[in-house]
């Protein structure tokens, strides 16, 4: 079985599965896949509770996926987990980059050792590879980097150095029709381009990969549209949970927007607190109502989150604070005309809302969808 990893700030649950859909179309191919929201290890879907589990833990789910048949398995590699080592002496067949922007400061301190974190993974695809003094570039072990995101061309000079092939991508010189790509944003045909170029250096021919992108639905939180018929807008959940995730959604959204654009989110609590008023700045620069509630407080007080976040927001916004992220979402919804899109962003896939060391049942999905005007 062929492990392959993906890496980056944002994009990685994304990559994943769009990488896994593309090996799942070849006969004989059969690809389980290790993300933020899902484990499938061939026969069962199941979560772990983290993006990359713990190695004991890892090395049940390979032994499982090779029982079920699997040929290949693509996994989300965290900077937490290339920082612990958690992947072991894991060989990676190949490997991918999305971008790197603020997030995780308050583990890895700066960025500098965030990027580095990062590139482990590079390191780690380069260790497996067998060199020979008349190797080719083209026959090391692919590496991918999107070229157009935050930190592309760093970790493509830096991934050079190493004994990768690496393989820089661009949605400006893209080698394949995204036209009819149902995933809308840039950000999306970035992530789609980078689970081409992966999966096409895993053998997947390109007609393949090109025959499977018009059938690539929004799924997991990820820009998933929710029906209520009670809401005059457009409903949206994603996942979005940093500046840069928040902006990039809100500017696709910006694009299928004949109205207001609002945009309901906060700042998830005892992690870097210095992204906070730059979620609020991304919000206010994007959006034209802004609605700033909890995320996921945990041993925080909700109020102190909220108004760090706001204190990015310039003077003169619409904003309105509301720490009950349920009421916050009815009111968006309630006030919402037709022509309106609404994002609720920050918690996704997720299904439940952390505050003062407890887990409640949450699913912002589940929550639109219950929606009912008083």
């Amino acid at each position: 079985m062929r492990v392959w990893g993906i890496t980056g700030t944002n994009g990685k649950t994304t990559t994943a599965w769009v990488f896994a859909e593309f090996v799942n179309a070849v006969p004989g191919r059969k690809c389980g896949h290790i993300t933020t929201v899902e484990v499938f290890d061939g026969a069962r879907r199941f979560s772990t509770g983290y993006t990359t589990p713990p190695l004991k833990q890892l090395r049940e789910i390979f032994a499982a996926m090779e029982e079920n048949g699997c040929t290949d398995c693509v996994m989300e590699v965290s900077s937490h987990a290339l920082s612990q080592n958690r992947t072991g002496e894991t060989r990676f067949a190949g490997g991918a980059f999305t971008n790197l922007t603020e997030d995780h400061l308050d583990y890895h301190k700066t960025m500098e050792a965030y990027f580095a974190a990062k590139l482990e993974l590079a390191k780690k695809v380069a260790s497996g590879a067998q060199t020979r003094p008349d190797m080719g570039r083209g026959d090391l072990p692919p590496f991918v980097v999107a070229m157009d995101g935050e930190g592309g061309r760093e970790m493509f000079n830096a991934a050079g150095n190493l004994s990768v092939n690496v393989i820089g991508v661009s949605v400006a010189h893209s080698a394949y029709d995204l036209s009819r790509l149902p995933l809308v944003g840039e950000y999306n045909r970035s992530n789609v381009l980078v689970a081409a170029a992966l999966a096409e250096a895993a053998g997947v021919p390109r007609e393949t990969v090109q025959a499977v992108i018009p059938g690539l639905k929004p799924r997991w939180g990820r820009l998933e549209r929710v029906e209520n018929p009670e809401s005059a807008a457009e409903v949206y959940v994603d996942f979005a949970h940093t500046p840069d995730g928040l902006d990039k959604v809100l500017a696709a959204a910006r694009g299928f927007t004949p109205g207001r654009l609002w945009v309901v989110f906060g700042a998830g609590g005892d992690r870097d607190p210095m992204k906070r008023p730059l979620m609020g700045a991304a919000a206010a620069r994007r959006a034209d109502r802004v609605v700033i509630t909890s995320d996921n407080p945990r041993s925080e007080d909700p109020l102190a989150i909220i108004a760090a976040v706001a204190g990015g927001v310039p003077e003169g916004t619409w904003c309105v604070r509301e720490p009950d992220r349920r009421k916050a979402i009815a009111l968006a919804l309630g006030q919402a005309e037709k022509g309106d899109v609404v994002i609720v962003a920050g918690k996704g896939h997720e299904t439940t809302q952390e505050i003062a060391g407890v887990k409640h049942p949450f699913d912002d999905r589940e929550v639109v969808r219950e929606f009912r005007r008083s």
